[in-house]
């Protein structure tokens, strides 16, 4: 493939997806607890109606709503009170014509009632009346039985990322394991002769290495189990034999540096000798980010991130975080994203998608988003900025006041 033939965003996507997610991983099944966070293998189907009762919303009396219809300050309707049910106990009494049973919040609703009205809208008068000063319509203040859930339907889907609620219901329905896939496994080796550890001390034209971390801690916060590889020299054998050993032991492995033309690039050498399908693309038009290099080999993907690393952080935010944590691009788009309006005009090049670190700040009827200054050298500019906004592929930038979406870190 020759080098730099740059593709858009979009089909650097569709490259990318074509193989996403990738076959072979295993599944475990996990106590509820230790599965939040971790995506669905396989869909939950209720066996049960949730709840499995009607019940009541509010304290008050269970009643034909049709009873109540005309009653008022002045003119309450007179209700026979016929009965009780207690919170935890069936309901072993019948509500007929004119009449009610008292019901707490959670209570079942007896036989024959299709209403509940609350305690503040009644007087308990004598000879077991009960007067009902406001009108209630059918199903006010109750929950019927299976409206979480109704035996036989698919309650969770597979694929999705359990979130606390949906433990919820998972228990609801008596389910206390769930079959998850295990996490993703994602290896991170930075290359370079330059590179150094972070406790070395760099020597003249060496840097410490940043994106091991930043990339670990990106792929972290989308649920992937991280290795670091440490740092490859730039040698064509050793650099090699190092991403053999990450593919070996995860299901994606990314590569930092070495992705820009130049007379020491291995990594293209090294993804187009890994294995078939190959390499996918060298080059995205997008900025920062341009040098970046991606291959599927059986079923492993590797990405070559460019060294700089406020690129590596956006390329991996655009085209590696929709993967790992919401399985693809279909529903990423438009998540964590705030409307702000431009501080300022900036300027792009047509021909690529451009984005740009911005900050947040609160402006009158809203966000400003406020552009902040650096190069894609410089991590401090990523640590100062709140999220990204993007300057489309056939613009030439963006007037200062234009309404944008910041997708926030």
């Amino acid at each position: 493939m020759e080098l730099f033939r740059v593709v858009t965003l979009a089909e650097a996507r569709r490259l990318l997806s074509r193989y996403w997610p990738l076959p072979g991983r295993q599944e475990v099944v996990l106590p509820l607890l230790a599965a939040l966070g971790r995506e669905l293998a396989r869909p939950v189907v209720a066996q049960d109606d949730v709840p499995g009762f009607t019940r009541a919303t509010m304290d008050g009396y269970a009643v034909r709503a049709v009873d109540t219809f005309g009653a008022g300050e002045r003119e309450p309707v007179i209700l026979h009170l016929v009965g009780e049910v207690a919170m935890g106990q069936p309901a072993k009494v019948t509500v007929g014509p004119g009449q009610a049973v008292a019901v707490a919040t959670g209570s079942m609703i007896p036989a024959g009632a299709d209403a509940v009205v609350m305690v503040e809208n009644t007087e308990i008068l004598a000879e077991g009346r009960v007067a009902v000063f406001k009108p209630v319509a059918p199903g006010q203040d109750l929950v019927r039985r299976g409206a979480d859930a109704r035996a036989g339907t698919r309650v969770l889907p597979a694929g999705r990322t359990l979130r606390p609620q949906d433990l919820g219901i998972l228990a609801s329905l008596g389910v206390t394991q769930a079959t998850v896939y295990e996490p993703w496994r994602v290896g991170i080796l930075a290359t370079g002769n330059e590179i150094v550890p972070p406790d070395a001390e760099p020597a003249p034209g060496q840097v410490r290495d940043i994106n091991s971390y930043t990339l670990a801690g990106l792929a972290g916060q989308c649920g992937a189990e991280v290795t670091l590889y440490g740092i490859a020299p730039d040698d064509l054998e050793a650099l090699t034999a190092r991403v053999r050993q990450a593919m070996s032991e995860n299901h994606m492995v990314l590569l930092s540096g070495g992705s820009s033309v130049g007379t020491r690039d291995l990594t293209v050498q090294v993804l187009a000798g890994l294995g078939q399908p190959g390499l996918l693309f060298h080059g995205v038009a997008v900025r920062p980010g341009k040098p970046t290099v991606a291959a599927v080999a059986g079923d492993k993907m590797i990405l070559g991130l460019p060294g700089h690393p406020v690129s590596a952080m956006v390329v991996f935010r655009i085209l590696i975080e929709p993967l790992l944590r919401y399985g693809g691009y279909d529903h990423f788009l438009g998540k964590g994203t705030v409307a702000a309006r431009l501080s300022r005009t900036i300027t792009s090049t047509p021909g690529r998608e451009d984005y740009i670190r911005v900050r947040l700040e609160a402006g009158p009827g809203g966000f400003l988003a406020v552009p902040v200054p650096g190069g894609s050298s410089m991590i401090s500019s990523m640590v100062q900025a709140d999220g990204l906004i993007t300057v489309p592929l056939e613009e030439e930038g963006l007037e200062a006041g234009a309404q944008v979406e910041v997708k926030l870190f």
